[in-house]
């Protein structure tokens, strides 16, 4: 199911391409005009062919792009990379372990103590 709606949608994606590239410029787009004094301030123009056909098949492509996360939503519903390995994570493989760093070795030098405060190259 999820191969032929994602080839029906890669299929009306290539006819929106054609479609749209085949529509006359209104103009002012890329500077060449296209277009017998349309503006801003001129009334719209009736819908052609092709405009109908663009809505047409942007409509179906949304409808296909919705169409195809709902599958893949209900494809990985409740899986994970991991779970697909097989592997269980280190903190499940030694729950009893303790992960905090020992503490002795981030506290401050006490007063007393000449060691340098540089740390060393061991």
């Amino acid at each position: 199911m999820e191969n032929v709606v994602l080839i029906v949608h890669l299929i009306l994606a290539l006819g929106l391409i054609a479609v749209v590239l085949m529509q006359r410029s209104e103009g002012g787009g890329l500077g060449m005009g296209g277009g017998g004094g349309g503006g801003a301030m001129t009334g719209r123009s009736a819908a052609s062919a092709l405009s109908k056909v663009t809505w047409v098949l942007a409509i179906c492509f949304i409808i296909t792009s919705i169409t195809l996360t709902i599958i893949a939503a209900r494809n990985a519903s409740g899986t994970s990379v991991i779970d697909q390995l097989g592997i269980t994570p280190p903190a499940q493989n030694a729950p009893d372990a303790d992960l905090a760093p020992p503490g002795g070795d981030l506290l401050p030098p006490t007063a007393g103590d000449d060691a340098p405060l540089v740390p060393s190259a061991d």
